[in-house]
């Protein structure tokens, strides 16, 4: 089906940060699979340890006791705030486990009968039904109406909104189950979460007795520098979801929650594919190679090299960009907003350069490379966008 306005590129294998089309063309991608393939293009380990299971069992059913699963849960819950854990397949899927989840809460715990759940403004939280009800961006909604009730937004960053919201919703008694929000709004223009914001906002979920859930689909496993967004804004919520660069590439998402949060019985949710044997390999490979590489102190360096080199293209091209923004290997160039230059268009430009970049919305340009990213792959990928600049805008 007509659903995605793709590049004129065929990829055909990769390796490493490189991937090449049919013809032999080499291109550095800072794409990822959408920050999705941490450790790069057919990496060893994992591609190991995937053969290896394919040898014995890639799925069963989860009617069943699954030691791949149990397995890593086990690193998931050691490595985070979390108590526990519910695999599926995608970030989409394991916010809709997390809408339940807040639903539940409310009805059993707190005795509220329309629950209701919000979200921020430019936020992104998947493409399906519920999902995209929680999704703060009316450009997503249109056409798929009637959404699903119970769902509301305030400002990202500004408590005064989240507090009005709030006492709008609550004139008649508590109403709001649940805070599902991203700690950088990636989707929504790489919009970094304010310290001060969300250490009052998780005061605030604490003092009404409101569910705080974080949306860690693209900033988790490393990328923004820590394990967990949450950790650099120096809060832990009560559930978070995860997906994307858990897999390496490969589809699984899961539902992280504190055991105050662990509400589910069973026949409440399920997930035939949901933490199979071979994408929780994926996914146990993933996390402990980033751990034993100490993958997340080069995102670190990477990332100062990959922030310095932004600053000085910015600084160069002041016509086009307005600021760069973002952390560790989650970065992005601001366009000015009276420009005609989109990020869509510049990435398609990029591309005479070798280089895949995606964009954050119509006016960020998104650069999200492998974890396992290298210093000259920095340097080149740098020198690639202001030739991009320079040649074709």
């Amino acid at each position: 089906m007509d659903t995605y306005q793709r590049f004129p590129l065929t990829i055909v294998k990769g390796k490493g940060c490189w991937v090449w089309d049919e013809k032999g063309k080499r291109y550095l991608d800072a794409v990822a699979g959408i920050a999705t393939c941490s450790l790069g293009h057919s990496d060893n380990a994992l591609r190991r340890s995937l053969n290896k299971q394919l040898n014995k069992i890639q799925h069963v059913s989860n009617l069943y006791h699954i030691p791949e699963q149990e397995a890593l849960a086990s690193w998931l819950v050691n490595h985070s705030c979390a108590d526990k854990a519910f695999f599926c397949n995608s970030g989409a899927e394991a916010n809709e486990a997390a809408i339940k989840l807040a639903r539940k809460y409310a009805h059993s715990k707190r005795g509220i009968n329309k629950p209701v759940i919000l979200s921020a403004k430019a936020s992104f939280h998947g493409r399906t039904l519920g999902a995209l009800s929680a999704t703060g961006q009316s450009n997503y909604h249109k056409g798929f109406e009637p959404l699903v009730e119970g769902f509301d937004y305030f400002s990202f960053n500004d408590f005064e909104s989240f507090e009005t919201l709030i006492k709008r919703i609550e004139v008649n008694g508590p109403r709001v189950a649940a805070v599902l929000i991203e700690p950088i709004q990636i989707e929504g223009g790489l919009n970094i979460g304010d310290t001060t914001f969300f250490q009052q906002l998780k005061e605030k979920c604490l003092k009404k007795k409101i569910l705080l859930i974080f949306d860690e689909v693209q900033t988790g496993m490393g990328r923004c520098g820590y394990w967990w967004g949450y950790e650099r804004l120096g809060i832990e919520p009560d559930a978070f979801t995860i997906a994307k660069g858990l897999g390496g590439g490969h589809a699984i998402g899961a539902l992280m929650v504190k055991q105050h949060a662990n509400l589910f019985e069973p026949g409440d949710h399920a997930s035939t594919f949901g933490g199979n044997p071979f994408a929780c390999t994926a996914g146990l490979t993933v996390a402990t190679e980033i751990e034993r590489r100490n993958l997340i102190t080069q995102v670190n360096r990477r990332g100062d090299e990959l922030k310095k080199g932004l600053q000085k293209i910015v600084h160069d091209f002041p016509k086009h960009i307005k600021c760069s923004r973002g952390t560790g290997l989650i970065q992005g160039l601001v366009l000015h907003e009276d420009t005609n230059l989109t990020a869509p268009a510049f990435a398609k430009a990029a591309l005479q350069e070798q280089l895949l970049l995606v964009g954050a919305g119509s006016k960020v340009i998104r650069i999200v490379p492998p974890l396992v990213v290298k210093a000259n792959e920095i340097n080149q990928l740098l020198k690639k966008i202001e030739a991009t600049f320079r040649k074709h805008i």
